[in-house]
């Protein structure tokens, strides 16, 4: 079976706003990661590890973004709008569908 790899953020369906894609942006926020790292062709370890670093960094504001430190929440606020604003512009819509 074929190991699964991340296709990268700029690569995600929904402009990113998926759970990865999500999680990759956060760790921009917080400055894990440089905004320039897409985490394109990561495995499912490298993910994990990714992941249980921004949860860490989430905790302390009980994963709220309006309980973030002015400076994070303007980014997160930047960013997030960037994302919602290509996603929509490439065709997202934001309703659920049946199978979500």
């Amino acid at each position: 079976m074929a190991q699964q790899l991340y296709v990268g953020i700029d690569k995600d369906e929904k402009g990113g706003l998926t759970h990865l894609g999500r999680m990759v942006r956060d760790a921009w926020v917080f400055g894990i990661l440089p905004e320039t790292e897409t985490c394109t062709g990561w495995d499912f370890a490298r993910m994990q590890n990714l992941y249980d670093k921004v949860y860490a960094a989430w905790e302390p504001y009980a994963h709220i973004p309006s309980r973030l430190p002015d400076d994070l929440r303007e980014r997160h606020t930047r960013m997030y709008a960037q994302a919602i604003k290509k996603a929509h512009d490439t065709g997202w819509d934001a309703e659920l569908g049946e199978d979500e």
